[in-house]
């Protein structure tokens, strides 16, 4: 029987994609445990949800004994960890849940993995790897110029980058002090089919079907480095199978645009693929609001060092990408309403 890799959040946006992969790419048994809240979706699996070699174990990270049960139950030859609370709106409305399961899940987590690693044999812990997904929020925000480096100085600006702040470093104190072999991984803004319809590029599809104001911080002109959410996917399996205990991994598209950009290349997609009855723009539905309270200007990650150690780089065009995002919203309008979905 071959090894199991554990996924943690293994049904939400990111963490479905790289089920996906990895059942695809390996021969492992794949555990994902995820407790299934609003964006944690079953349906995000898809074919992998009845696969062979696929087991979902609804449970909270954050519950320590919970985890170690999944530790003894699976014996896990690795694990990938994606599961968070991810929105930084939700964590300025509040911030309490960002801290029980970014923080406290993580290190439930990380008590649960060096117990399973510690009862391993010698060539077991050798191949035994913890791959920690992050974010590039955990930086700030930068200017203009210059891109962030794996070294850069943590600088977290909002509740949510506060909390993936925190859980890195305890990830990293995790191998330095127990010697847990662990790897962080900080990504860039990640779009593609699935996400939950509370981020940027759902809700700007939402709104414009449905021809309600599409909403833009500020003056729009904020930047974001935008990565394909499968090429993100590959990027994490490369972190497990050829990265090294203790580094950081810069994972990022390389494609930079300001959010007023991003939106407008929406509406066109829309324009073209449902034009609205009225024959005006989607475009027209645009309307600035106020702000984000300590909206982070820009974020982009220099990921050459990644390439190179990895032997990795995103392969899908952008604006293929966003073609194929946009029409497989078109094709699953309801996977555009924040309805609570079926188990």
């Amino acid at each position: 029987m071959s090894d199991a890799l554990l996924v943690t959040g293994g049904c939400g946006f990111i963490g479905s994609a790289l089920v996906r992969h990895l059942l695809d790419a390996t021969d492992h048994r794949i555990v994902t445990v995820d407790v299934l809240t609003y964006a944690g979706d079953p349906r995000n699996l898809g074919p992998a949800r009845s696969h062979p070699r696929h087991t979902l174990v609804e449970a909270d990270i954050a519950d320590t004994e919970a985890m170690h049960a999944v530790f003894e139950a699976h014996q896990p030859a690795g694990v990938l960890h994606l599961a968070a609370e991810s929105h930084v709106d939700r964590s300025i409305d509040g911030p309490a849940p960002f801290v029980t399961t970014n923080v406290q899940g993580t290190v439930s987590l990380l008590e649960a993995a060096l117990a399973h690693y510690e009862s391993l044999d010698t060539e077991a812990q050798a191949r035994f790897r913890f791959v920690h997904i992050s974010t590039d929020e955990v930086f700030g925000q930068l200017g203009d110029a210059g891109r962030f480096q794996p070294d850069s100085p943590y600088a977290p600006r909002s509740p949510y980058a506060a909390s993936k702040a925190a859980s890195d470093h305890f990830v990293r104190a995790w191998h330095h002090t127990y010697g847990l072999p662990t790897l962080i991984t900080n990504g860039s803004n990640t779009y593609g089919p699935r996400q939950y319809p509370e981020k940027l590029i759902p809700v700007v599809l939402r709104n414009a079907l449905n021809g309600d104001p599409i909403p833009v911080y500020g003056d729009g002109s904020n930047v974001r480095d935008w990565i394909y959410v499968d090429d993100h996917a590959r990027a994490l399996h490369r972190a497990y199978t050829h990265g090294t205990p203790g580094e950081t991994y810069l994972v990022g598209g390389g494609r930079e645009l300001r959010n007023i950009e991003l939106v407008h290349m929406l509406c066109g997609l829309l324009d073209a693929e449902r034009p609205r009855s009225s024959d005006g723009s989607y475009a027209d539905l645009i309307t600035f609001v106020d702000d984000r309270a300590g909206h982070d200007y820009r974020y982009a990650l220099d990921a050459s060092a990644t390439r190179d150690a990895l032997d990795w780089q995103p392969t899908t065009n952008f604006h293929t990408g966003l073609q194929e995002t946009v029409q497989w919203y078109l094709d699953h309008p309801e996977r555009l309403e924040p309805e609570p979905h079926p188990a």
